[in-house]
């Protein structure tokens, strides 16, 4: 029996980051379950032969009572489904999901996480306050020889055994979520202006305000070029940005804000070089999209940038938070195309040997089998 239920909040995220490797999983004989928060993406998932069902989770926040209403929602999902292996994603549902797969008799557990998340990498004194607990709970939640945390890059690794979460025999490397390098390929069209994107939500830890000064110190020196913050609000998580903000900026024609895109293959056509000042990630898909793209990137020296930035190949890496490093290299792009255009190249290449969704898909599907023992 290869029964396998995804429990990932948002569909959303599932179609852009996971939904490569359920349709792999059914290629190889799965029956494939998705338990998550359905937006508007049902019809699409359940068109390709996952099952769909419903969960009003909410991922900021929450209390006792909302907790054991998401554990009650996930065991009766699994009985539902007959899973006889979960995989979760994020941090509220991995811990959801260890304790109702150990209340229904599951052993066999895949939990991965995109990135350590606030309360691991903000210094704000709610998440020192929340961070010992945390560990504690998830020491409990990854406990089981048939569990593995799938992690994406080497400093969140490290981190985790540092603080003796799991042990590094159970803790599997698989680097991001994959590129549709089909969907993210250089297409060569001619830009009037030259355009720099931060594609992400707009967090503050994502380096929003960064890139703001950047635009305006450069606006100042009397550089022209475009600078587009690509993103929607997040307003679950506590580093949102609010949309007034955002429309202080634009009015004040410091950037421009396009919001949620539901097309990024033509953003980044449309665009010539990305700016990630991105604090922490666990292996930024947007980054990997760039780089697909033939994009130059330049982004902090930080977990997850580094894994996918190799410094002065396809794009720099900037001392974290060194603003005048970051204003440097955003110039030095703009003002050598050909430097743009072979780092782009050479971007490219690196996802094509490293990053590409069919590598990720038989990686992750590896790691199911072993717990199987197939």
């Amino acid at each position: 029996m290869k029964n396998i239920l995804f429990i990932v909040s948002e569909d959303w995220y599932f179609v852009s980051h996971r939904l490569h490797i359920a349709v792999k999983a059914i290629e190889k004989g799965f029956t494939v379950t998705l338990l998550t928060r359905v937006s508007k993406h049902k019809n699409l998932i359940e068109s390709l032969g996952i099952q769909v069902l419903d969960w009003s989770f909410t991922r900021g926040g929450g209390n006792i009572f909302g907790s054991v209403k998401s554990i009650v929602y996930i065991m009766r999902a699994i009985k539902h489904s007959n899973s006889n292996i979960i995989y979760a994603v994020a941090i509220k549902p991995i811990i959801f999901s260890s304790l109702a797969a150990r209340l229904s008799g599951v052993k066999n557990k895949i939990f991965t996480l995109g990135g350590v998340g606030f309360i691991f990498s903000s210094n704000r004194v709610l998440a020192r306050m929340i961070r010992p607990v945390l560990i504690k709970v998830l020491r409990l939640a990854l406990k089981g020889h048939k569990t593995r945390l799938i992690l994406q890059n080497k400093d969140d690794r490290e981190m985790f055994l540092g603080y003796k979460i799991i042990e590094n025999e159970r803790i599997i490397l698989i680097r991001g979520s994959g590129v549709d390098t089909d969907k993210f390929f250089p297409r060569k069209l001619r830009k009037n202006l030259t355009t720099v994107i931060l594609p992400a939500r707009m967090l503050w830890d994502k380096g929003v305000h960064e890139f703001v000064s950047c635009a305006q110190q450069l606006k100042e020196d009397g550089v022209t070029a475009r600078f587009c913050l690509v993103g929607g609000v997040d307003t679950q998580n506590p580093e949102s940005v609010s949309v007034a903000q955002l429309k202080k900026w634009t009015d004040q024609k410091v950037v421009e804000w396009w919001g949620d895109q539901n097309n990024m293959p033509e953003i980044y056509s449309r665009s010539t070089i990305v700016c990630f000042p991105s604090y922490r990630e666990g292996l930024p898909k947007s980054l990997l999209e760039a780089a697909s793209s033939g994009l130059p990137i330049v982004a902090y020296n930080v977990p997850g940038c580094r894994e996918i930035v190799i410094d002065g190949v396809n794009g720099f890496l900037i001392p974290f938070k060194d603003d005048n490093s970051l204003r440097d290299a955003i110039l030095k792009l703009i003002k050598d195309q050909d430097l743009c255009d072979s780092m782009g190249f050479l971007g490219r290449e690196i996802v094509l040997k490293n990053f590409s969704e069919k590598i990720i898909s038989e990686q992750t599907l590896s790691v199911w089998l072993e717990v199987l023992d197939i």
